[in-house]
């Protein structure tokens, strides 16, 4: 008996002869039933796509863990953070955080004028679906992910009336975190209300080994020995807000409308560096940020055709501030920098598909964006004492166009193939090709081969073109070649009670007229098409889920990446080292772990990570200050969850950096030794009959 293709993907099952209960009107019998074997044909949209899907235990973990935390773990990618509660970007395969696309429900929400995301920004807790694609299989999320592309969901509550979710969390620095949710689900409407607020002086103690040790020395004035100072993290506070509603109906007859609707206010003082010794009371930078992203989204599925469209903007007002004081004493502070920048962005995108049972899909959609920019930098004062203000004001449309055809001639082997094609402003980029293949090895295992191949381009962000002082207008856009290829398995053993899957992969990656800015000898930085980079690599992630009986179940995963991310450019100095280096801030080397064992309301988790060393200059300077140390990663949380008439109620501790590593990420941002945080989650029972999770 065949499945239609959208049951399940790699799916085997089989039921061997075995009794079965079955309720007759008056009393339980038994009845034997033949072997059934069930056997799924794999989703035609998946052809060759390199994919990493995060699953709702990792994303709804912990409400203090953002998606920077989230992809940390469970990907093959490093993110670079800036220290806690501040900044944190993603790279992927050894590229620029630019060069990743994000989407949330559809809308890209990379900056316009940065091309970044801060994934610390973004709580886990208010994505449900999380999924990162490499190389290729970029080309159908968003234009110019020369790295990969990450799209970021929302969905229907699984619960029918009313629900209630509360958690309180209090952890080390003086760190509040609280989390609201309420749904409700009926026949055709779905609501959800999500609030989130999180506080923290963020004030840890850390060894400062970048300033001056203190030493000691024997009667002969030797040194025996030296210390060094102990600092505070300053300037480290932060507070974020975040709400976000939903609701969706379903007509019944084939059509779906949503809207989604998401608020995030932000104040955070900009922690001072470790080589920093200015008094606190001197100098003050703090970043405030308010975001509005709202989508409205329309789906129409037919026998074989599938409609859809959505409409989104997108509002930022983003201020930093630089304040110092003239005397010294702190008595009087003054604004030494403000600089304010407002986004408005608006987004529109119509998609169909058409599928021939499970041999041909074709697909199309069209993607519009308008984004108005206005950015100033505001000095009080400069040399000469008048009031200066620098900045510009700019207005940019862009429009995509997408389409693919995937066929299946035979069941084992999958063909694709994709073009798009991007226009931004009055310029426009060559049609982007992309090629898939997949074919099937063993159905004993699920063995599968991928591989695929694309050219892709990434145009210039608006400060790349107009910021001033130092924007280049004359900038071209970056393009290159990626290939890669691999292997997955997917094996379930054991009666069905444990699952085992993994996939392995390699990639190769060339990119010409990579943006970097560049000193200029008027005393301000440019963006210049000057860079070539290689990179190449391989990745491998392996997961384990057993049900070992009597209420106890355990998970498990791994990941692990090597990334050579080499510089090729002709040297534009004679003291130019970088050429044949590895970009900086790019580990060699990166690896993960998470465990899990479960029994009867009990869980306990364990995360392990391992970052190599980073170069912070492209010379590769092996210099105190020219790298980064490696450094592992270990937190451990126990969790309970109590189940009464009434409701749900589940206490949570967690120990982070449990073996209180020194580190950073960057160079001169420590961050925090061993903390602590305590959660308590309430969920009372109004008497909703749930069909899905609680989170």
């Amino acid at each position: 008996m065949r499945m239609p293709k959208y049951i399940s993907l790699f799916a085997a099952v089989s039921l061997a002869s075995m009794p079965v209960a079955v309720r007759a009107q008056d009393a339980d019998r038994k009845v034997e039933i033949e072997r059934i074997e069930v056997r799924g044909t794999r989703l035609l949209k998946d052809i060759g796509i390199q994919r990493t899907r995060l699953d709702t235990v990792a994303l709804h973990d912990n409400i203090a863990l953002s998606m920077g935390d989230v992809l940390l773990q469970n990907t093959n990618t490093f993110i670079k953070s800036y220290g806690r509660g501040t900044m944190a970007t993603v790279s992927v395969r050894g590229t620029a955080p630019s060069h990743t696309q994000v989407t949330w429900n559809g809308l890209t929400i990379n900056s316009p004028m940065l091309g970044t995301v801060d994934f610390s920004l973004v709580p886990s807790y208010f994505i449900d679906d999380a999924s990162l694609y490499t190389g290729a299989s970029a080309v159908g999320i968003a234009s110019g992910g020369l790295g990969g592309a990450i799209t970021l969901d929302n969905r229907p509550t699984g619960e029918r009336g009313f629900g209630l979710r509360y958690i309180q969390g209090v952890g080390s620095f003086m760190t509040f975190d609280e989390y609201l949710r309420f749904t409700y689900g009926g026949e055709r409407w779905s609501v959800s209300t999500r609030l989130l607020y999180s506080s923290s002086r963020n004030d840890f103690k850390y060894t400062n080994y970048a300033k001056l040790p203190e030493l000691s020395f024997d009667d002969s004035g030797n040194i025996v020995g030296r210390k060094y100072p102990t600092d505070r993290n300053r300037n480290g506070d932060y507070g974020d807000f975040h709400l976000l509603q939903e609701a969706y109906y379903n007509s019944r007859k084939g059509d779906r409308f949503g809207a989604t609707v998401w608020y995030m206010f932000s104040d955070r003082g900009v922690p001072k560096l470790s080589t920093d010794y200015r008094d606190d009371s001197t100098t003050r930078a703090s970043q405030r940020e308010s975001t509005l992203r709202a989508v409205l989204s329309w789906d129409r599925i037919l026998r074989s055709v599938r409609l859809g469209a959505k409409a989104g903007y997108t509002y930022t007002d983003l201020l930093y501030r630089y304040l110092f004081d003239i005397t010294g004493t702190g008595a009087e502070m003054i604004e030494g920098i403000r600089s304010q920048s407002y986004v408005h962005s608006a987004f529109g995108r119509f998609e169909a598909e058409y599928s021939l049972r499970d041999k041909l899909m074709v697909s199309a959609n069209i993607a519009a964006n308008q984004h108005f920019v206005s950015s100033s930098d505001e000095s009080v004062y400069n040399n000469t004492g008048d009031e200066a203000i620098v900045g510009y004001r700019q207005a940019r449309f862009e429009l995509a166009a997408a389409a693919s055809v995937r066929y299946r001639p035979v069941e084992r082997l999958g063909l694709a193939v994709s073009a798009r094609w991007d226009l931004y402003g009055t310029r426009s980029t060559p049609v982007v090709p992309a090629a898939f293949v997949d074919y099937l090895v063993s159905r004993k295992g699920n063995v599968v081969l991928k591989a695929s191949v694309t050219r892709n381009y990434r145009y210039p962000t608006l400060n790349d073109l107009y910021f001033q002082p130092g924007g280049n207008p004359d900038l071209k856009p970056e393009h290159g070649f990626t290939y890669d290829g691999g292997a997955s398995f997917d094996v379930k053993c054991a009666g069905g009670k444990v699952r085992i899957s993994g996939e392995v992969s390699a990639f190769d990656s060339y990119i010409d007229d990579w943006i970097l800015w560049r000193p200029t000898f008027k005393g301000f930085w440019t963006p210049l098409n000057i860079r070539r980079v290689h990179s190449y690599g391989f990745e491998a992630k392996a997961s384990l889920t057993a049900d070992l009986g009597g209420g106890w179940s355990m998970s498990a995963n791994g990941l692990f990446s090597m990334t050579r991310s080499l510089n090729r450019a002709d040297p534009v100095s004679e003291n130019d080292l970088s050429r044949g280096r590895q970009l900086p801030y790019i580990p060699v080397y990166t690896s993960s772990a998470t465990g899990r064992v479960s029994w009867r309301g009990w869980s306990l988790a364990y995360k392990w990570r391992y970052y190599s060393e980073r170069y912070t200059v492209s010379s590769g300077d092996m210099t105190v200050t020219g790298v980064v140390a490696p450094y592992f990663m270990n937190d451990v949380s126990l969790e309970k969850r109590f189940e009464w008439r009434w409701g749900e109620l589940s206490v949570r501790a967690d120990v982070n950096n449990l073996f209180g590593e020194e580190y950073e990420t960057v160079l001169s941002h420590p961050m925090p030794g061993r903390n602590f945080g305590i959660f308590i989650g309430i969920s009372p029972d109004f008497g909703a009959k749930s069909r899905g999770n609680r989170n």
